[in-house]
């Protein structure tokens, strides 16, 4: 209620218009590609190096070689410019199942419960061959590695019911123990907080296909905790464990896991698949020699580091889904539209109808000409798309190898390292926000000509200038028509501000159409793009929503009108500079 103002006076008072305005919520870039372990499909959410290295591996063997593939390199390069966050989806082909094991329970008749790995393949089975059990010497796993775990039971304590798991990395030994994760205070009383499966979860994703829509149907009760394991069936349940005075209840002493490792030293078994994750088998085709036609039929002489152009089509279709997943960028290292046109038209198609991100897609694989990447670009037209050109050579962090790879592999980190020393409106090219420090040569030196004759296609250069290294030298879109979204600052611009608008938009949704609403979404929204020109991303910018595009017809409909008008920068690409040489006496004017 306002004061009622009698007599005279002077009346201070203080109107708090300091409100920070919370800035947008930050998202990366998406990753799709195969890794040594992990669940296919699933996006998981990595937000460090070492986190992606814990969830879906480094490197494997084929063919008699230790390889990594590019979807690490890229993951590397990406966390080193400063990435913060990162969606991978992890793709794999054929059936694959995940590994198990059965965990003994006091009594040694039956199993007190039974977890499950949350990667999955053949990869994560160590209990196979004649060499497992007791046979183990210093409890060494015949089939261990570092890519998968085993378990181990300890402090079990039949007085409180209580009991430690200890989830161990697959290759070490009683005297040389790797712990992974260890889970204190365990119960399998369901009436406790510290129930196993509400502690480390017992969730699982299947993918779903339905209405020609993908998603994720999740089973089980409680989210995963673990990075390694879930829950998968607690098969003597101790409701109640305790009786009044405190004491355990004598039927369920014996249901408590037993201290140990379990017969087979903890080991987990009869995962299967997936087709071309039985590493040691015939060569992948990996880097240099992944194939430039598309493959259809399973085959390790036309594979894609293992994989196929339809094993992507899963991970892309889920990732339409605008609502279930951030990012504003995406990119499939390996997939080119010389083997996989279907995946990359796809692709393309699902940025622009989300309308918030822009997807990196490579052209041509190895070794191909000037000619078939120009006309393999000018074949789209799409504002949300850009592909750069040539392939790079640089050096596996992992591995230590020399290798070349596309593009895809290393531009998140340029687009990360542009955002992070400027924002997503500056070009991620050029000597001073486009270097490539890992890249040690590109796949052929451009001329100034090839270089002309690739931006004109669309195609953004990779070039080498004297004493500054490899540089992306180019920011085009795929888009056709000349106008300011045929620019990757540009477009970037235009996903950061319709990002930030629509989280605030968000908001409104449901609230009284009136003035207080339009007002409240002009205050957050003029001061965010007046910090946007002042930081060179505009030129200028209107936003209107008044009564003038919301008339009692538009309110009536149950509609709230907003018009946001922009003048985005431009970047000076082509620079002009004209030299005067004036004969002896001339005089320069002011």
């Amino acid at each position: 209620m306002a004061e009622a103002l009698i007599s005279p006076g002077v009346f201070l008072r203080e109107n708090d218009l300091s409100q920070i305005t919370a800035g947008p919520i930050t998202v990366g870039a998406a990753l799709i590609g195969p890794t040594v372990v992990g669940q296919p499909n699933i996006p998981t959410l990595i937000t460090s190096y070492s986190k992606y290295k814990a969830v879906f591996g480094t490197t494997f063997i084929s063919g008699g070689n230790t390889h990594e593939y590019m979807t690490s390199q890229a993951a590397y390069n990406y966390f080193q410019q400063g990435g913060t966050s990162l969606l991978v989806t992890r793709v794999a082909s054929g059936s694959y199942t995940s590994a198990t094991a059965s965990i003994a329970n006091n009594n040694g008749s039956s199993s007190a419960f039974s977890l499950e790995t949350l990667s999955v393949g053949t990869v994560m089975n160590n209990n196979q061959g004649a060499n497992t059990g007791s046979t183990c010497v210093n409890g060494i796993l015949p089939s261990g590695s570092a890519n998968n775990v085993r378990y181990q039971i300890v402090q079990a304590d039949t007085a409180s019911g209580y009991f430690t798991l200890l989830i161990r990395r697959g290759d070490d030994y009683t005297s040389g123990q790797t712990v992974l994760e260890t889970w204190t205070n365990l119960s399998l009383d369901p009436n406790q907080n510290n129930y196993i499966a509400f502690v480390i979860g017992d969730q699982k994703e299947t993918v779903v296909t339905e209405n020609s829509e993908t998603y994720l149907q999740i089973s089980g009760s409680y989210p995963n905790s673990s990075n390694y394991v879930r829950v998968k069936e607690v098969f003597t349940p101790t409701p109640n464990y305790l009786n009044p005075q405190g004491q355990a209840y004598a039927q369920y002493t014996s249901s408590i896991p037993v201290n140990g490792s379990g017969s087979a030293n903890g080991s987990f078994g009869t995962a299967t698949g997936p087709l071309f994750g039985c590493f040691g088998q015939a060569a992948l085709n990996m880097y240099e020699s992944i194939p430039v036609v598309p493959s259809a039929v399973p085959s390790y002489t036309n594979n894609i580091q293992g994989i196929f152009p339809a094993d992507y089509n899963t991970a892309i279709n889920l990732l339409a889904n605008v609502d279930a997943y951030l990012y504003n960028s995406i990119y499939t290292p390996g997939l080119s539209n010389q083997n996989a046109p279907s995946q990359i038209s796809a692709l393309l198609s699902t940025v622009q109808n989300r309308g918030d991100a822009i997807a990196v897609v490579d052209m041509v694989g190895y070794n191909q000409t000037i000619s078939s990447v120009s006309t393999a670009a000018q074949s789209y037209d799409n504002s949300y798309g850009a592909t750069y050109w040539p392939w790079v050579q640089v050096r596996s962090i992992e591995t230590g190898r020399l290798h070349f790879v596309p593009a895809s592999v290393i531009i998140p980190a340029v687009y990360e390292y542009n955002d992070k020393v400027a924002a997503e409106w500056f070009a991620p090219a050029g000597l001073n926000r486009g270097g490539l420090p890992t890249v040690i040569q590109p796949e052929r030196r451009l001329t100034v000509g090839q270089r002309n004759t690739l931006y004109t296609a669309k195609v953004n250069p990779i070039a080498v200038f004297p004493g500054q290294g490899t540089v992306v030298y180019g920011q085009k879109t795929l888009q056709a028509r000349a106008s300011a979204l045929d620019r990757v600052n540009v477009r970037r611009l235009l996903i950061a501000l319709k990002g930030y608008i629509g989280q605030i938009a968000q908001t409104l949704v449901f609230e009284q159409n009136t003035a207080v609403t339009r007002n409240r979404f002009l205050s957050q929204v003029n001061p965010y793009l007046d910090y946007v020109q002042q930081r060179q991303g505009l030129y200028a910018f209107r936003v209107v929503m008044d009564e003038t595009n919301n008339t009692p017809d538009v309110i009536d409909r149950n509609l709230l009108v907003g018009a946001i008008y922009l003048q985005p920068t431009r970047t000076a690409e082509f620079i002009q500079l004209d030299f005067n040489i004036l004969p002896t006496g001339v005089t320069f004017g002011a």
